[in-house]
């Protein structure tokens, strides 16, 4: 069996949840990483950009696209392109939730950088060299903002923007002070710096993201917020009422943590 072959196995393994579990192998520079539920309308148009964007580039790259148990042909498609497209993987995580999905992916990615990138490619995939060397380099967490200067955003409803901006001011109050945009779902990290960071991870919801760079910031890791142009889409997941009280209450919870010192490095003495 070769290992490009038993790495596939491994990582389509139902029992991989990717809770402190890492895979060797030779490294490429950049790993990608597509949390997918319930994809199978816009993963036909927008993987294949990401794959068409891998392959341009002169440095090796894989893509593992993190089926996080999806009720329709998400799989299906994912391993008709992969059948073509080799530097394609598709994981499977069991366990519901965005935050379980990101965390399986960057646990089992061999990159030196992890780049997460949402489905729905509201940011464009040319998007990710500003997070690479030599554009960028010397850190540990690279966030996409929507809010830095230089950034664009497009087409999004002024009343999402809105609470958008109120939930990031609690975000900033609780949890990640002086981070202007914890939401975009594209964010970059350093490999050891990842598979430090989602070790201990525990939110599997949408608000895992402030988990990670809240016990980023306790852990002294170096963080940097990186201008995108951003496209809103109509179709967008998230339910603005539901789900913003969902990942208020994970925020809480993110909180308590902090003060309970579970975030924070451990003392070898």
């Amino acid at each position: 069996m070769t290992k490009a072959l038993e790495a596939v196995i491994i990582r389509t393994d139902a029992n991989f949840t990717g809770r402190g579990a890492i895979i060797d192998g030779n490294n490429p520079l950049l790993t990608i990483i597509i949390p997918a539920w319930n994809e199978e309308r816009r993963l036909p148009t927008t993987l294949p950009q990401v794959v068409a964007f891998a392959e341009a580039q002169d440095y090796p790259v894989e893509i593992l696209v993190v089926d996080n148990a999806s009720a329709d042909r998400t799989s299906d498609v994912v391993r008709e392109i992969a059948a073509e497209h080799p530097i394609v993987s598709l994981l499977h995580q069991p366990i519901q939730g965005k935050g379980a999905a990101v965390r399986l992916g960057m646990l089992a990615g061999k990159g030196e950088y992890l780049f997460i990138c949402d489905a729905d490619l509201a940011m464009p995939i040319e998007e990710v060299a500003k997070f690479m060397p030599p554009a960028l380099a010397d850190y540990d967490v690279a966030i996409a903002s929507r809010e830095a200067p230089g950034a664009q955003r497009y087409d999004e409803p002024w009343q999402r923007h809105l609470m958008g901006r109120v939930f990031n001011f609690v975000v900033r109050m609780l949890a990640a002070p002086g981070i202007q945009d914890t939401q975009c779902g594209f964010k970059c990290f350093h490999r050891d710096a990842a598979r430090d960071l989602f070790s201990i991870q525990t939110i599997d919801g949408w608000a895992f993201d402030v988990e990670v760079l809240h016990a980023a910031q306790c852990r002294g890791y170096r963080l940097v917020e990186v201008p995108i142009n951003w496209y809103y889409g109509a179709d967008s997941r998230i339910s603005p009422i539901r789900d913003s009280i969902t990942m208020l209450v994970e925020v809480l919870r993110i909180r308590r943590n902090g003060n309970a010192g579970l975030y924070d490095r451990q003392s070898t003495d």
